[in-house]
């Protein structure tokens, strides 16, 4: 019996991924590839355009090979990893590798228009706190660190919209990614051509390609990407949305007052809103939606998963399986016998919900007496007070809907919970972003009349944890530790940034 089938094809920074859903939100077959970031002495971090591409079009081949022959796919839809500058030329080559949301090399710029008022004149208008990957303030780097390639640039793409080039040849994007540039998100009216020139950047405004709405209809398939992906010329390409806005699709999250958070590469706890002007926090970020005055405000701590990963290398634990892991933790106590992690491991400093680019991971309150146990246990606690502190600063009440590859783990969403004194309520099934943009190609298809249907169609069930009275006391003092602990050492972060970069021909033997 013949089905239709539409795909999510979900662009991440350290993975890519194509997942075929029924019209009853069944994941059919899936397929991913890792995909390699660069990372240099100064703050790097770079990606290859082309073989991010060569990477999503061998999911939707190895997807599409899965399927059986009598399948339609009725489109495809498309979310990503977003900041950053994805630099193209007029023949659609890139001019340079894709300098990532995670690239750090800008640290001094930013602290330098955070000076002179032009970071708070970005946040103004486009409701973006500056950090070292966002395009405004990368881009001026880049011309002046890198001229000859990026001043060949023709069109500024985010990677969602890279791969939705390679697909159909159309240059577009939409509101989300468009709001991390000039975009003017109290009236959503176009790019602010004002805030390009104080900024000494009108002539980047031609960069930026046509904005429609996430679930407009982004073009359709080529002859050349039909015969390379493996799908039917002319299959229709939805829009989408950059990825921490899109999974709010996928987990029925559409309204005014609804949130989320995300814990994958980075953190994302964020809210709907019905226009900027309700915002919570000035350290946030907004992102238009493009339904109406609609935002997302949100918060993205730079650094999640990456935490664990890095802790379970270091302790020689690489091959164990996560779940033994998680064990292993919780053979410590809550609390991890007082030993405190900061989970400021990004390369780029930190963002939510405090700015520093100088911001560092460390552990506080170990001894002689403290165990890998309490160390392991350190790390899971310091990501969750990453996350229920953004929760605090946006005060978001009721249940905390959770989605992403970290919440996977039982112990995270239960700390959580203990810590925020709220319910944590987890999707069942996997790949929200992918279902999420799945969601809103079945709109631009035509397929389902609203995202509100389509995503109540394409649902799935969920497994709640409730907070325990007796762990959330011990949880709320430590979280204050870590909290006091931060501000003690934040002084001496830039110190220890300038240590970590000092070039090897000044290292003393």
């Amino acid at each position: 019996m013949s089905r239709e089938i539409v795909l999510g094809v979900d662009g991440g920074t350290t993975a890519v991924k194509a997942v075929a859903f029924d019209l009853a939100g069944e994941i059919i077959t899936s397929h991913h590839e890792s995909v390699p970031v660069q990372y240099g002495r100064h703050g790097e971090a770079e990606q290859d355009m082309n073989l991010i591409w060569e990477a999503v079009a061998d999911c939707i081949r190895e997807v599409a090979d899965a399927l059986e022959p009598d399948d339609t796919v009725v489109s495809i839809g498309l979310t990503g990893q977003g900041d950053g500058a994805w630099l193209i030329d007029e023949d659609g080559e890139p001019v340079r590798p894709a300098a990532t949301w995670l690239d750090g090399r800008a640290g001094q710029r930013v602290n330098r228009w955070m000076r002179d008022g032009r970071a708070e004149r970005v946040l103004e208008v486009t409701g973006t706190t500056v950090f070292g990957g966002l395009f405004p303030v990368l881009m001026e780097e880049l011309l002046e660190a890198d001229h000859e390639r990026a001043s060949r640039a023709t069109t500024q793409f985010n990677c969602k919209d890279w791969i939705r080039f390679k697909l159909t040849g159309e240059r577009l994007t939409d509101y989300t990614e468009a709001s991390r540039s000039y975009l003017d998100v109290r009236d959503v009216s176009g790019f602010s051509t004002e805030l390009a020139a104080e900024l000494g950047q009108t002539d980047l405004i031609g960069l930026l390609p046509q904005v429609r709405a996430a679930d407009a209809p982004g073009g359709v398939l080529s002859s050349g990407a039909a015969e390379r992906v493996g799908l039917p010329a002319g299959t229709p390409v939805g829009m989408g949305m950059i990825d921490v806005a899109v999974t709010g699709m996928g987990l029925g999250t559409v309204d005014d007052g609804q949130g989320w958070l995300i814990l994958g590469t980075t953190g994302f706890v964020g809210t709907l809103l019905p226009e900027v002007s309700r915002r919570r926090s000035q350290n946030s970020m907004v992102l238009a939606t493009g339904r109406g005055r609609q935002v997302l405000e949100f918060m993205a701590p730079m650094t999640g998963t990456p935490n664990l990963d890095w802790i379970r290398n270091t302790l020689g634990l690489a091959e164990v399986p996560w779940s033994e892991i998680e064990q292993r933790a919780r053979a410590s106590r809550p609390g991890a016998n007082g030993v405190v992690y900061l989970p400021y491991a990004s390369p780029g400093g930190e963002r939510a919900p405090f700015i520093d680019t100088a911001a560092s991971a460390s552990w506080m309150g170990m001894s002689l007496t403290t165990t890998p146990e309490d160390v392991l246990r350190s790390v899971y606690e310091g990501v969750a007070f990453s996350l229920a502190d953004c929760v605090r600063t946006l005060d978001m009440a009721g249940d905390l809907v959770v989605s992403g590859g970290g919440f996977r783990s039982d112990l995270v969403c239960e700390i959580l919970a203990d810590v925020t004194g709220q319910t944590v309520v987890r999707q069942d099934a996997p790949e929200a972003g992918a279902r999420g943009a799945a969601v809103l190609a079945l709109v631009s298809a035509r397929r389902f009349p609203d995202l509100e249907a389509a995503s109540q169609a394409l649902a799935c069930p969920v497994e709640r944890f409730e907070p325990d009275a007796d762990r959330g006391l011990i949880y709320r003092a430590t979280k204050a530790v870590y909290l006091q602990a931060r501000e003690a050492i934040r002084p001496v972060w830039p110190v220890m940034r300038g240590l970590r970069y000092q070039d090897s021909a000044g290292d003393q033997s």
